[in-house]
């Protein structure tokens, strides 16, 4: 049996990390500015998170969802507090793909209704209900393809009320900030505006912060920096540090029946042992003000560069619009300065590393991509 050829590689194979660092088999050390697409948290291989895993590994790795399950508990508290949604209920599940298709079932459910709105560009996820909902028509099966789910522009009000006037639509769903589509901020008064008018048509709206929360902005998660609450929020990538996670966070008003909802592995005890680790270290390491500070250092540096054409961002998700080929620079930077970076369509470098960057690796980054920039 062969690998199913679905995936663009780089010839290089990590075998270790260590903080903000990879290493491949012959030593070679890698800066990781990408983080496993925003998954890697709180560093490689942080102690504590090792310490965690390993422990709860050696005592019980898993069992279901019929017997209690303290580590659960104990997951939610943390996430409430730390989150401000500690008035909220938490479905725990196995990636973002997936917790986006139980907020938008759980919307329907509510409801009564089917149809969901999103945005141009939108990216959710690769399964059924998630792909529906994205914006690319290349990775839309025709399966997938449903009269339940409309597009309007990113941040044209007007569109979206015109869409929930006709009384139709369960939810709303939008991403904290975009980021498969190059790091596209909705304004803070776009969401604002969305949360009165999805309150006055009854509709549920859905925050996506798969890419955008757990701190990387530099708020807990992206829609917080409006100073709005969404009546589900959902969560993966970052929540666990690389072991596979997902989460819905959801507002007191949904009433939960037993089968509505339901997971093979969600919110396993491994699982469980590694998101508890990496909140801890959330507020050991005041990683969440780091994020802010970093990546406010980061922008404002960025920014000065007279080659870039934009820079789009906030705290540590950063998307830097060059001229010519992010391809190409991303391979450079790779290949003559040994640093991980990312990319989203012809001419956007996507910056998510983990919330543990400090200003010296930061300044790593800076210099080698004016090195490039200047040749």
């Amino acid at each position: 049996m062969k690998l199913f050829d679905v995936y663009s590689l780089y010839d290089i194979e990590p075998v270790k990390g260590k903080g903000n660092y990879v290493y491949t088999a012959d030593g070679t050390e890698y800066l990781d500015l990408y983080g496993g697409h925003a998954v890697i948290s709180v560093g490689h291989a942080h102690p504590h998170y090792v310490e965690a895993v390993s422990e709860q590994v050696a005592k019980l790795g898993f069992y279901s969802n019929s017997v209690e399950n303290s580590l659960q508990v104990r997951l939610a508290e943390k996430l409430g507090k730390a989150s401000g949604y500690d008035d909220y209920s938490l479905f725990l599940c196995n990636s973002g793909a997936e917790a986006n298709e139980n907020a938008i079932k759980l919307a329907s459910f509510h409801s009564g209704k089917s149809k969901v709105l999103a945005f141009g560009k939108a990216f959710h996820g690769r399964t059924s209900g998630a792909v529906a909902a994205t914006d690319n028509p290349k990775i839309v099966a025709p399966f997938n393809r449903t009269p339940n789910v409309e597009f309007v522009p990113l941040g044209d009000i007007e569109a979206v009320e015109a869409k929930l006037a006709t009384e139709e639509f369960c939810a709303v769903l939008i991403e904290g900030i975009q980021g498969v589509a190059g790091i596209h901020c909705p304004t803070d008064e776009f969401l604002r505006q969305l949360r009165e008018v999805t309150t006055k048509y009854g509709v549920s709206l859905i925050l996506d912060e798969i890419q955008s929360g757990y701190g990387r902005t530099g708020d807990f998660y992206a829609h917080q920096h409006a100073g709005i609450r969404a009546d589900i929020v959902t969560s993966a990538k970052g929540i666990a540090n690389g072991f596979p996670m997902g989460a819905v966070l959801i507002a007191p008003h949904f009433e939960a029946k037993k089968g509505m909802l339901g997971t093979t592995f969600g919110g396993n005890h491994l699982a469980c042992a590694a998101a508890i680790a990496v909140l801890d270290i959330f507020e050991q390491e005041q990683l969440v003000k780091n994020a802010r500070e970093v990546g406010e250092y980061l922008l404002a540096e960025l920014r000065k560069m007279p080659q870039l054409k934009e820079v789009r961002g906030r705290g540590l998700m950063i998307g830097i619009e060059i001229e010519g080929s992010a391809s190409e620079m991303r391979l450079r930077l790779l290949k003559e300065h040994h640093i991980f970076t990312g990319g989203t369509g012809v001419s956007t470098v996507r910056l998510l590393p983990a919330l543990t960057i400090t200003r010296r690796e930061a300044d790593k980054f800076l210099e080698a991509f004016k090195n490039i920039l200047n040749e």
